[in-house]
């Protein structure tokens, strides 16, 4: 049963009908709402949209860049992913990095060690970091009753480092009847663009999280802040309302090593309606 397009279409629909009409850093305008969610059952099928076509390759590559800690613009572009070069160009920036963005706050987040409360912050050996990825699936493991099995990238301390500050800024887990969900939260979302590939790659974090702990796959759940639709995407957006969805793909992941960022994968049975241009907004 695929859901997730609909809902998707409802999303397209609310910001279209209701949106307000407000500036953006970009200097494109936009129409936004503030407040929504969207929600999943992963028994359904993987949520790849259907109602255009998704360019997996980029999402998944993105994926691996993030659960690998790197910021470099450089494996990207090896594996001809484009979707980071407007803002890194925007930045100014020439040394190839994007940085302390979302794989180093995952993998490397930078704190202060808290077993001396004396330590002055400044010493070099008060530094501490932490890899959240490893501490949450330690925590799956051996608590998954827990509030805490999180995972963030809005750390404030780094934020003005940052090419772009995280957009999709945590990620929350969730264990009950032996089946793992997923919520993450996102201050701003661009909805025609990026929303589809979100949903996606948080769609396949959560299974090989599954894979990693040997849960069940439950639900995934997206809390959205900004909810905007560019002004230049409003036409696209019309165009997709008028798709019915099909069948959701499925997925076959191989060879999962999540702690290194490495895994393969197969999508099948993904029949989409032909993708639909839109420019990026950096």
């Amino acid at each position: 049963m695929n859901t997730l397009d609909n809902q998707y279409k409802r999303l397209l629909e609310t910001v279209l009908e209701y949106g307000v009409e407000k500036s953006d850093r970009t200097g494109t305008g936009t129409k936004s709402i503030f407040g929504y969610t969207i929600r999943h059952n992963m028994s359904n099928g993987f949520p790849l949209l259907t109602t255009k076509k998704i360019a997996v390759k980029s999402m998944m590559t993105e994926l691996k860049w993030f659960l690998k800690g790197r910021t470099d613009i450089q494996y990207l572009r090896e594996n001809d992913c484009k979707i980071w070069n407007g803002d890194y160009e925007k930045s100014g920036r020439t040394d190839g990095d994007l940085g302390p963005i979302y794989g180093k706050q995952w993998r490397r987040w930078k704190g202060f060690r808290t077993d001396n409360p004396d330590t002055i912050k400044t010493k070099t050996d008060s530094v501490q970091y932490y890899d959240q990825l490893s501490m949450l699936i330690e925590q799956l493991r051996k608590n998954p009753n827990s509030r805490r099995l999180m995972v963030s990238a809005w750390n404030v301390s780094e934020l003005e480092q940052m090419t772009l500050p995280p957009c999709h800024y945590s990620f929350q887990c969730y264990v009950a009847d032996n089946k793992l969900s997923l919520m993450w939260n996102q201050r701003s979302v661009d909805t025609f663009l990026g929303l589809p590939f979100n949903i996606a790659s948080y769609g396949t974090l959560l299974l090989l999280l599954c894979e990693e702990t040997g849960y069940r796959p439950g639900e995934l759940v997206g809390n959205l802040g900004d909810v905007h639709l560019y002004t230049n995407h409003l036409e696209q957006a019309k165009l997709q309302l008028t798709r019915e969805g099909r069948e959701l793909p499925d997925i076959l992941l191989k060879d999962v090593n999540l702690l290194e960022g490495e895994f393969d994968y197969e999508v099948l049975g993904y029949k989409p309606h032909p993708a639909i241009k839109a420019p990026l907004s950096n």
